[in-house]
Protein backbone atom coordinates (compact mmCIF):
# COMPACT_ATOMS: atom_id res chain seq x y z
CA UNK A 1 0.00 0.00 0.00
CA UNK A 2 1.51 3.56 -0.85
CA UNK A 3 1.56 6.38 1.53
CA UNK A 4 -0.87 8.85 0.80
CA UNK A 5 0.74 12.40 1.92
CA UNK A 6 -0.95 15.80 2.27
CA UNK A 7 0.81 19.36 1.44
CA UNK A 8 4.07 19.91 3.80
CA UNK A 9 4.44 16.50 4.73
CA UNK A 10 7.51 14.51 4.35
CA UNK A 11 8.59 10.60 4.86
CA UNK A 12 11.41 9.03 4.08
CA UNK A 13 12.06 6.71 0.93
CA UNK A 14 15.33 4.78 1.97
CA UNK A 15 15.21 4.17 6.33
CA UNK A 16 12.53 1.64 5.82
CA UNK A 17 13.87 0.64 2.88
CA UNK A 18 17.87 0.71 2.48
CA UNK A 19 17.95 -1.29 -0.89
CA UNK A 20 16.02 1.02 -2.55
CA UNK A 21 18.35 2.72 -5.25
CA UNK A 22 16.27 2.99 -8.65
CA UNK A 23 12.72 4.94 -8.34
CA UNK A 24 10.26 5.93 -10.98
CA UNK A 25 8.39 9.34 -10.30
CA UNK A 26 4.91 9.84 -12.01
CA UNK A 27 3.61 12.69 -12.86
CA UNK A 28 -0.44 13.07 -14.25
CA UNK A 29 -3.48 15.60 -14.19
CA UNK A 30 -6.85 15.57 -15.98
CA UNK A 31 -7.93 19.08 -17.80
CA UNK A 32 -11.26 19.85 -16.79
CA UNK A 33 -14.13 20.06 -19.49
CA UNK A 34 -13.76 23.96 -19.62
CA UNK A 35 -12.43 24.84 -23.08
CA UNK A 36 -9.52 27.77 -23.85
CA UNK A 37 -9.86 26.77 -28.05
CA UNK A 38 -6.44 25.49 -27.24
CA UNK A 39 -4.80 21.96 -25.94
CA UNK A 40 -3.06 21.78 -23.33
CA UNK A 41 0.25 20.46 -23.12
CA UNK A 42 1.40 20.30 -19.28
CA UNK A 43 6.03 19.14 -18.98
CA UNK A 44 7.26 17.19 -15.88
CA UNK A 45 10.64 18.52 -15.08
CA UNK A 46 13.22 17.77 -12.87
CA UNK A 47 15.89 20.11 -11.18
CA UNK A 48 18.95 18.79 -9.66
CA UNK A 49 19.67 20.93 -6.31
CA UNK A 50 23.26 22.05 -4.39
CA UNK A 51 23.07 22.72 -1.25
CA UNK A 52 21.91 26.66 -2.04
CA UNK A 53 18.65 25.12 -3.94
CA UNK A 54 20.29 25.85 -6.89
CA UNK A 55 20.73 23.98 -9.86
CA UNK A 56 24.98 24.12 -10.60
CA UNK A 57 24.89 24.14 -13.89
CA UNK A 58 22.35 24.19 -17.04
CA UNK A 59 22.77 20.66 -17.13
CA UNK A 60 20.99 19.63 -13.87
CA UNK A 61 17.88 20.96 -15.59
CA UNK A 62 16.17 17.68 -16.97
CA UNK A 63 12.66 18.19 -18.71
CA UNK A 64 11.47 17.70 -22.39
CA UNK A 65 14.42 19.61 -24.01
CA UNK A 66 17.03 17.98 -21.63
CA UNK A 67 16.19 14.51 -21.09
CA UNK A 68 18.80 13.12 -19.72
CA UNK A 69 21.31 14.32 -16.96
CA UNK A 70 24.90 13.98 -17.82
CA UNK A 71 24.97 11.25 -14.90
CA UNK A 72 22.67 8.96 -16.23
CA UNK A 73 21.03 9.75 -12.32
CA UNK A 74 18.04 11.46 -13.94
CA UNK A 75 16.37 10.59 -17.08
CA UNK A 76 12.95 11.92 -18.67
CA UNK A 77 11.26 9.89 -20.19
CA UNK A 78 9.81 12.01 -23.01
CA UNK A 79 7.24 14.49 -23.41
CA UNK A 80 3.18 13.92 -23.52
CA UNK A 81 1.98 16.23 -25.57
CA UNK A 82 -1.92 15.75 -24.55
CA UNK A 83 -2.22 14.05 -21.60
CA UNK A 84 -5.03 11.87 -22.88
CA UNK A 85 -5.45 8.55 -20.51
CA UNK A 86 -5.42 7.20 -17.45
CA UNK A 87 -2.26 6.92 -15.41
CA UNK A 88 0.97 8.99 -15.55
CA UNK A 89 1.25 11.23 -17.97
CA UNK A 90 5.02 12.11 -17.99
CA UNK A 91 7.78 9.91 -16.00
CA UNK A 92 11.26 10.46 -14.55
CA UNK A 93 13.14 8.02 -13.55
CA UNK A 94 15.80 8.34 -10.69
CA UNK A 95 18.75 6.46 -9.74
CA UNK A 96 19.50 7.57 -6.20
CA UNK A 97 23.01 5.92 -6.05
CA UNK A 98 24.26 7.59 -9.75
CA UNK A 99 22.98 10.91 -8.12
CA UNK A 100 26.28 13.37 -7.96
CA UNK A 101 27.78 14.19 -4.64
CA UNK A 102 26.68 17.60 -4.80
CA UNK A 103 23.11 17.16 -5.36
CA UNK A 104 20.96 17.09 -2.23
CA UNK A 105 17.71 17.82 -3.58
CA UNK A 106 15.88 16.77 -6.73
CA UNK A 107 12.39 18.88 -7.40
CA UNK A 108 10.00 17.49 -9.43
CA UNK A 109 7.67 20.11 -11.04
CA UNK A 110 5.05 20.78 -13.27
CA UNK A 111 4.57 23.58 -16.18
CA UNK A 112 1.90 24.71 -18.64
CA UNK A 113 3.65 24.93 -22.24
CA UNK A 114 2.89 28.44 -23.86
CA UNK A 115 0.49 29.22 -21.04
CA UNK A 116 0.27 32.84 -21.75
CA UNK A 117 -0.82 32.75 -24.90
CA UNK A 118 -2.80 30.35 -24.84
CA UNK A 119 -4.71 32.02 -21.35
CA UNK A 120 -4.54 28.62 -19.82
CA UNK A 121 -3.45 27.98 -16.02
CA UNK A 122 -3.68 25.56 -13.12
CA UNK A 123 -7.21 26.51 -12.09
CA UNK A 124 -8.20 24.42 -15.02
CA UNK A 125 -6.39 21.24 -14.13
CA UNK A 126 -7.87 18.59 -12.13
CA UNK A 127 -6.76 15.48 -10.40
CA UNK A 128 -2.87 16.43 -10.60
CA UNK A 129 -0.76 13.80 -8.64
CA UNK A 130 2.70 12.70 -7.93
CA UNK A 131 3.77 8.78 -7.19
CA UNK A 132 6.98 7.10 -6.52
CA UNK A 133 7.39 3.28 -7.46
CA UNK A 134 10.30 1.26 -6.64
CA UNK A 135 11.50 -0.04 -9.75
CA UNK A 136 13.05 -3.46 -8.30
CA UNK A 137 9.32 -4.24 -7.53
CA UNK A 138 7.07 -1.69 -9.98
CA UNK A 139 5.31 -1.01 -6.14
CA UNK A 140 4.12 2.06 -5.77
CA UNK A 141 5.25 3.32 -2.60
CA UNK A 142 3.99 7.48 -2.13
CA UNK A 143 1.09 9.05 -3.52
CA UNK A 144 0.40 13.27 -3.51
CA UNK A 145 -2.41 14.35 -4.76
CA UNK A 146 -2.70 17.98 -5.52
CA UNK A 147 -6.24 18.90 -4.99
CA UNK A 148 -7.72 21.84 -6.64
CA UNK A 149 -6.52 24.69 -4.73
CA UNK A 150 -4.51 26.42 -7.73
CA UNK A 151 -6.06 29.47 -9.83
CA UNK A 152 -3.76 31.57 -11.91
CA UNK A 153 -0.34 29.81 -11.32
CA UNK A 154 1.25 28.64 -14.22
CA UNK A 155 3.79 26.27 -12.84
CA UNK A 156 3.80 23.79 -9.94
CA UNK A 157 6.78 22.70 -7.37
CA UNK A 158 4.95 19.38 -6.93
CA UNK A 159 7.62 18.04 -4.79
CA UNK A 160 11.34 17.05 -4.20
CA UNK A 161 13.24 14.09 -2.85
CA UNK A 162 16.35 15.37 -0.39
CA UNK A 163 18.84 13.84 1.39
CA UNK A 164 18.73 14.24 5.19
CA UNK A 165 21.41 12.04 7.50
CA UNK A 166 22.51 9.83 4.68
CA UNK A 167 18.63 8.86 3.78
CA UNK A 168 16.87 10.10 0.95
CA UNK A 169 13.29 11.66 1.87
CA UNK A 170 10.04 13.11 -0.03
CA UNK A 171 8.28 16.24 0.53
CA UNK A 172 5.12 17.35 -1.04
CA UNK A 173 4.92 20.68 -1.48
CA UNK A 174 2.56 21.53 -4.15
CA UNK A 175 2.92 25.16 -4.56
CA UNK A 176 2.50 27.06 -7.72
CA UNK A 177 4.22 29.84 -9.28
CA UNK A 178 3.23 32.52 -11.89
CA UNK A 179 5.61 33.07 -14.78
CA UNK A 180 5.56 29.34 -16.03
CA UNK A 181 8.77 27.71 -16.69
CA UNK A 182 10.82 30.47 -16.72
CA UNK A 183 9.93 31.26 -12.94
CA UNK A 184 11.15 28.12 -11.81
CA UNK A 185 14.02 28.35 -13.88
CA UNK A 186 14.35 31.78 -11.95
CA UNK A 187 14.03 30.71 -8.97
CA UNK A 188 16.31 27.03 -9.43
CA UNK A 189 19.59 29.65 -10.68
CA UNK A 190 18.89 28.53 -14.55
CA UNK A 191 18.89 31.73 -16.89
CA UNK A 192 15.74 30.46 -19.41
CA UNK A 193 16.35 32.00 -22.97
Amino acid sequence: MPINLSKGQKVSLTKENPSLSRIMVGLGWDVNAFDSGADFDLDASAFLLGANGKCPTEKEFVFYGNLSHPSGAVVHQGDNLTGEGEGDDEQIEVDLRQLPAGIERVAFTVTIYDSDRRRQNFGQVSNAFIRIVDEATGSEIIRYDLGEDFSIETAVVVGEIYKHNGDWKFNAIGSGFQGGLAALCAHYGIDAE
